[in-house]
């Protein structure tokens, strides 16, 4: 197989390639925990947030792209409970998940200010990073 990059190219054995390849799919598809929450970068592009510890498909929400879950940060208000996270047509406990999630990931600006109601605000514009780059700021170096 030959490969190019940056305009150089060179020839890779067949295990080589695999090894590339699986080396490639374990950096795209890389999870994050957090205390509450876990964010997961699938190799299809997908992003799922789910509960930190839950083995079950109740306890996860599948974005079919990372943007997709900043849009909705987006879109909630300054300061947003699950019940505002609800509005967005998400039930149970995953609004409490999101609100988590959305406290706990660096890549979004905001904090958890109340856990009586679970309230988190947002801090002001700009400075931050989004989810993917937050990602790929903890891939290793190497």
């Amino acid at each position: 197989m030959r490969l190019a990059v940056d305009g150089e190219s060179t020839v890779l054995t067949q295990e080589s390639a695999a090894e590339l390849r699986d080396q490639l799919a374990e950096a795209l598809t890389r999870t994050h925990e957090f205390v509450h929450t876990t964010g997961t970068h699938r190799e299809d592009g997908s992003y799922v947030v789910a509960r930190r510890g839950a083995d079950s498909a109740g306890h996860s929400k599948v974005f079919e792209r990372v943007d997709a879950l900043e849009r909705l940060y987006d879109r909630l208000p300054d300061s947003f409970t699950a019940e505002d996270v609800g509005r967005t047509g998400l039930t149970g406990g995953r609004r409490h998940m999101l609100v988590w999630h959305f406290a706990e990931h660096p890549g979004f600006d905001c904090e958890l200010v109340s856990r009586q109601p679970l309230t988190v605000e947002k801090h002001g514009e700009g400075g931050e990073r989004s989810v993917a780059e937050t990602h790929l700021a903890a891939l290793p170096a190497d």
